[in-house]
């Protein structure tokens, strides 16, 4: 199975959540293929798919790939899809992640509720003929006051659970126990050891 996607982070943790299934992952950097795709979808499924399917088309191989943003309630759903980008270009995880503080300041706890969502969508090369499939992932939470922990990636650091810990401050397995990311790829296996085998 091939990543569709060149994040280091987000590879690491697709890594950790797909081979226990019994599938070698690789991605279109190990392949030798170059792999850019225009995120111009207008939901996180349709960017999913978009992704996929290139990725597919590209390699030959079943492909799968995620879209996934941080919705803050007071921020009326934003940045969602654009958390990748949030801020304008230049910005890394930490100077969005300071962007979003900023955006927030004086916004009292209780009403800094949020949740990460992610689409996972399975795509195969054009020629078998399937459909793409997707599958989502939601994950509660609200955004804390500073940074913590240096686990995960993104806004990990700043995403705080309902045990008051942020996603950074856990550890690989409880992180994947609970995201959306993987609640949205073990749903994405099940699928495809129930209806592919």
């Amino acid at each position: 199975m091939v990543l569709a996607t060149n994040n280091p982070g987000k590879v690491r943790e697709l890594r950790r959540l797909i081979e226990p299934a019994g599938y070698e992952v690789t991605t279109p950097g190990a392949l030798g293929v170059a792999f850019e795709v225009e995120e111009d979808g207008g939901s996180y499924a349709e960017n999913a798919v978009k992704k996929a399917r290139a990725c597919a088309e590209a390699t030959g191989m079943l492909a799968l790939a995620d879209d996934s943003g941080l919705e803050v309630d007071a921020l009326g759903g934003g940045p969602g899809m654009y958390s990748a980008r949030f801020g304008g270009p230049g910005l890394d995880d930490a100077g969005r992640t300071r962007r979003l503080l900023e955006e927030l300041a004086g916004v009292p706890e209780e009403e800094r509720t949020a949740r990460y969502r992610a689409v996972v969508a399975l795509a195969w090369p054009e020629r078998e003929g399937r459909a793409p499939v997707t599958f989502e992932g939601v994950e509660e939470g609200r955004i804390g006051l500073g940074p913590r922990g240096s686990g995960g990636f993104g806004y990990d650091p700043v995403f705080v659970l309902e045990d008051g810990r942020t996603q950074a401050e856990l550890s690989d397995e409880e992180k994947d126990a609970v995201s959306h990311r993987g609640k949205a790829v073990r749903a994405a296996l099940a699928w495809l050891a129930k209806e592919v085998g």
